[in-house]
């Protein structure tokens, strides 16, 4: 349950990097707001608020622990192929990004976890506060999973912290409403997933929304065609179709909505959001 250097390095960069990327975003914007800022963050910062504790007195402490137990016992696909401590760091950070590429898809194709996930993908905004607007309820279900992973994998204990670390300020940063130059992002999201690659991943277009899963390394996508970056930004309608309601973001209804019955992927005059097909899907455009 305590990790020093977590807490103490690991959380304060963290919210170093989320304070830069909340001033960024504001200055430089990808995305026309369609939402009263403040209204939001009351709203995100709510929902956070019963996730990010459940993240790191339950989550993090459970894939800690696991590490532990898989390092002790020589448990795990690591220990079985053996060979150098900092290769094993390496393909140990790589196959959870991995893992955490496969655990999304399944968020997306389990009806039971989409009504958790879909708490984050009704936001009619996407920017840094959507970037911890979870369901306590997803944060725990992903419990079982993610440290089932880790001790399967049998990656080291300490590289589980770390790695939780770049994991969510990545979320953080390809969550963000930040406009990069498009040159660099081109080039950047050959590497990691970026603003303008997930702000797709949030369209009310279900083809587009069943895209871009990665959480760090862009080549996961690359590997299954699950990539798509041939939307341009000011196209894309932020959201799940049947919830476009702004009512409906209260706080209450959030927390309710799992536990409610889940409509299906439509609008609310009963059409189908689409997009005609470009060509070039792998092409980012602006």
């Amino acid at each position: 349950m305590l990790f020093p250097k977590f807490d103490k390095v690991g959380m304060p960069l963290l919210g170093v990097l989320a304070a830069g990327l909340f001033v960024f975003e504001t200055k430089m914007a990808l995305r026309r707001r369609r939402r009263l800022r403040t209204e939001r963050l009351l709203e995100n910062g709510s929902v956070a608020a019963a996730a990010l504790p459940a993240l790191r007195l339950l989550l993090v402490p459970g894939m800690y622990a696991a590490g532990l137990w898989a390092n002790k016992h020589r448990f795990g696909l690591l220990a079985w192929l053996g060979g150098p401590q900092w290769g094993r760091y390496v393909l140990g950070f790589l196959l959870l990004d991995y893992t955490n590429y496969l655990w999304h898809v399944l968020l997306h194709k389990s009806a039971l976890l989409w009504r958790f996930h879909n708490v984050h993908h009704m936001d009619l905004d996407l920017d840094i506060s959507t970037a911890w607007r979870f369901h306590v309820g997803e944060n725990i279900a992903s419990m079982p999973y993610r440290s089932g992973a880790v001790a399967l994998l049998g990656v080291p204990a300490s590289l589980v912290l770390w790695y939780e670390v770049l994991f969510e300020g990545c979320t953080a940063f390809h969550h963000s409403n930040l406009r990069l130059p498009y040159g660099l992002e081109r080039r950047l999201c050959h590497l990691m997933v970026t603003p303008r690659m997930h702000g797709i991943h949030h369209s009310i277009v279900a083809r587009e929304t069943n895209s871009n899963f990665s959480v760090i390394f862009s080549c996961w996508d690359r590997l299954h065609q699950t990539l798509r970056l041939n939307v341009p930004q000011q196209e894309i309608t932020i959201g799940t179709p049947a919830y476009r309601d702004p009512a409906e973001q209260s706080v209450r209804n959030l927390f309710r909505l799992p536990f409610l019955p889940q409509r299906p992927w439509c609008l609310p005059d009963g059409t189908v959001p689409e997009r005609e097909e470009r060509p070039e899907r792998m092409h980012l455009l602006p």
